[in-house]
C-alpha cells in the first residue's frame, strides 16, 4: 500500500469505523429471519462504511488544531502535513457523496437520510459543536454514533423497528463511560487542547462516578431485548456475563490499582460490545426461528 493511500485511509478511522460497520450489519441479520438480502447486505454496508469514513475525515479537517496538540493524535496526516486540508475536504466530501447515492439508489432513501443524518450529527454537531461546549459532549453526541444497526435494519427492511431503537440505545448508552474511560486516561491531552471533557472540567473522581452510573444504566438497558421478546436466553445470559465484567471494571476504576488501568477499562468496553452484539446474533440463530416469524407477521399486519 502506498503511503498516500495509507494516509487516506487512515483518514477513514478503520479501526472506530469497523466497530460501527460490525454493528450495522448485525442489525442487518437481526432484522429478518435468516440470511439478509444480498443487495442491502453488500450495498448498505458499502454506504454504512463510506458515510462513516466521510465523518472520521471531516472530524480529522475540524480537529487539525488539537490533534496538533494532543499525543494520541499528532501523527494523523493533517497534524504531520501529510495531506493538506483542501486534500481532506475534498476526500471527506466525495465519499459522502458516494455513500448517499449508493444508500439512496442501490438500497433505500430512508437509510440514505437516516446516514446523512448521522454524518452530519457526528462531523457538525458533535465535532465541530459539541466537543468545545461541553463536558457531556460524549453523552449529547453519542447518538450520532449509536446509529448504525439502525441503519443495517432499515438498509434490509426499509422502516423503522422498536427493536433496532433498542439496539440504538444500548450503543447511546455504552458511550460515555466507553469514552470517558479514556478521557481519564488522557486527560492532559484534552486539557492542552482546551477540550472540556468531564475528566478535566469536573476531575477524576467525578468521571469515575459518572463511568460507574451508566454502566449500571448500560447493564440495565441490555437486558431489554430479553424483556421484550428481542431476543432469548442464550442472548441474556452472555449479556448478565459480559455486564458482570463490565460492573468490575466499572467499580475497580473507583480505586485502581495503576494509572493505566482507565485503559484496560476502555479495551474491555469494546470487546463488550462486539461480544454483546455477537451473543444477540447467536441468539437469533439459534432459537430465533419462531420469533422472527412472529415479527414478520407483526410487520404485515
Amino acid at each position: 500500500m502506498s503511503a498516500h493511500l495509507r494516509e487516506y485511509l487512515q483518514l477513514t478511522k478503520p479501526r472506530v469505523v469497523a466497530l460501527l460497520v460490525f454493528c450495522a450489519v448485525i442489525g442487518m441479520f437481526l432484522a429478518v429471519p435468516g440470511i439478509p438480502p444480498w443487495r442491502a447486505l453488500v450495498f448498505g454496508t458499502l454506504g454504512i462504511w463510506m458515510a462513516s469514513g466521510s465523518a472520521a475525515a471531516f472530524n480529522h479537517l475540524i480537529d487539525e488544531r488539537i490533534d496538533k496538540l494532543m499525543a494520541r493524535t499528532q501523527r494523523r496526516p493533517l497534524a504531520t502535513g501529510a495531506l493538506k486540508p483542501r486534500q481532506v475536504l475534498l476526500f471527506a466530501i466525495a465519499l459522502g457523496i458516494a455513500s448517499m447515492l449508493v444508500l439512496a439508489l442501490l438500497v433505500n432513501p430512508l437509510t440514505a437520510w437516516l446516514t446523512f443524518g448521522g454524518l452530519i450529527g457526528y462531523a457538525l454537531v458533535y465535532t465541530a459543536y459539541l466537543k468545545r461546549a461541553t463536558p457531556q459532549n460524549i453523552v449529547i453526541g453519542g447518538l450520532a454514533g449509536a446509529i448504525p444497526p439502525v441503519l443495517g435494519w432499515t438498509a434490509v427492511t426499509g422502516q423503522l423497528h422498536a427493536f433496532a431503537l433498542q439496539l440504538c440505545l444500548i450503543i447511546f448508552v455504552w458511550t460515555p463511560p466507553h469514552f470517558w474511560a479514556l478521557a481519564i486516561f488522557r486527560r492532559e491531552d484534552y486539557a492542552r487542547a482546551e477540550i472540556p471533557m468531564l475528566p478535566v472540567t469536573h476531575g477524576v473522581t467525578y468521571t469515575r462516578w459518572h463511568v460507574l452510573f451508566y454502566t449500571v444504566l448500560l447493564v440495565l438497558v441490555t437486558l431489554l431485548p430479553a424483556l421484550t421478546g428481542f431476543s432469548g436466553g442464550v442472548y441474556l445470559g452472555g449479556a448478565v456475563v459480559l455486564g458482570a465484567g463490565f460492573l468490575y471494571y466499572a467499580i475497580r476504576l473507583m480505586n485502581p490499582p495503576d494509572e493505566f488501568f482507565a485503559m484496560r477499562v476502555f479495551k474491555y468496553s469494546i470487546v463488550y460490545l462486539m461480544a454483546l452484539f455477537a451473543f444477540l446474533l447467536a441468539d437469533h440463530w439459534l432459537i430465533g426461528p419462531v420469533q422472527d416469524a412472529g415479527v414478520v407477521l407483526q410487520r404485515a399486519a
